[in-house]
């Protein structure tokens, strides 16, 4: 299940990384960067080539075009029309019927680890206005009450929302978000570009230079960052409750992901998730649910789905990931002694 692997190889890996990264290398295409606001998060697009300015242009238009779509706050958005529908039939667009079908069908085979109606919980617990609280287990008892992805009916671009339940897709929104923007800027003929759509990170090819990008890994339990992963043409995203949390009148810290099966925040031993597919909708999915589901399951849901591998970090300081990047991973000095773990099939 697991084996322990070598850490020259990943001390050697990242020398020769360095070693690379100061080599000659070829000119590089030209770049081109925009920034955008949307979302709740800030986006910051990147491509190279003659034709990068203008899809960026492009690219910002479309990101608005789907947050105005998928917002809970908007009163013309598909979601805010069918979460005030108060239990009728809503039509939305194809765009988003195609993202609600994909979380729906994320949820089921997660068994409920993701959870696209479980924004009155958290909304509950503060992490949507920024007032923090403990809700009481009397309070979870009823919210919950009005979760369930199996009440939600979708018939082609037609939703049935039960009065009183909530959609929220921002588990799987920004992923969605980067695969379309992705294709666009191909369709466009951008070879190369990195897409950073507020902290889940999108590639399109290889660097200009041919080389993979390289990216860091974010340190849960304080500054800097872990290692470097090495990937391509595809997507890596991250979560963990270090990214938002509060100190409690009780001392402990709660964080932002919440646990469907209990309300409270999740407790799965896990510090972080980085999920690496080529869909980035996926990546976005699976980096919650996984980080719910703890290691051990984790490792068995991997083991029985294709299409995706992951670095998992535990509360323990430990590494865990997958067979397939075990070569594109690389420590940084200051981590040097932490243990990593290889999960084979």
């Amino acid at each position: 299940m697991w084996r322990k692997r070598n850490k020259f190889v990943s001390l050697l890996l990242l020398f020769a990384l360095l070693l690379s990264g100061c080599s000659a290398q070829s000119k590089s295409a030209e770049e081109h960067t925009a920034g955008v606001f949307a979302m709740g998060t800030y986006m910051t697009l990147t491509a190279y080539g003659e034709s990068a300015e203008e899809a960026l242009t492009l690219s910002e238009n479309r990101i608005k075009e789907l947050e105005a779509l998928w917002s809970t706050t908007d009163e013309n958005s598909d979601i805010y029309k069918v979460n005030h529908s108060g239990g009728a039939r809503t039509e939305v667009s194809e765009e988003t019927a195609e993202i609600l079908q994909f979380a729906l069908d994320m949820a089921e085979q997660t068994g409920g680890s993701l959870e696209p109606t479980i924004s009155p919980v958290v909304t509950a617990w503060g992490f949507i206005s920024g007032e923090y609280n403990i809700p009481t287990d009397e309070e979870l008892t009823d919210l919950l009450q009005n979760t369930g992805y199996e009440k939600v009916l979708l018939e082609e671009n037609v939703v049935t929302l039960p009065d009183g339940m909530q959609l929220d897709l921002g588990a799987v929104g920004k992923g969605y978000t980067g695969d379309i923007i992705a294709e666009l800027l191909k369709e466009q003929g951008v070879t190369s570009a990195l897409l950073d759509i507020g902290g889940n990170i999108q590639m399109v090819g290889r660097k200009p230079d041919g080389s993979r990008w390289r990216l860091g890994i974010q340190n849960p339990f304080g500054e800097g960052s872990l290692g470097v992963l090495e990937s391509e043409d595809g997507a890596v995203v991250t979560s963990g409750n270090y990214e938002r949390y509060f100190i409690g009148g009780d001392g402990k810290q709660y964080g932002h992901i919440i646990d469907p099966s209990t309300g409270y925040p999740a407790e799965s031993g896990l510090a972080s998730v980085s999920i690496i597919a080529k869909e980035g909708r996926l990546c976005d999915a699976l980096s919650t649910a996984i980080y719910v589901m703890g290691l051990d399951e984790a490792t068995e849901y991997w083991k029985e789905n294709e299409g995706f591998e992951m670095l998992l970090v535990t509360s323990e300081n430990e590494i865990y990931l997958t067979e397939g990047i075990e070569d594109d991973f690389a420590l940084n000095e200051n981590f040097s002694d932490m243990e990593i773990y290889v999960i084979t099939r």
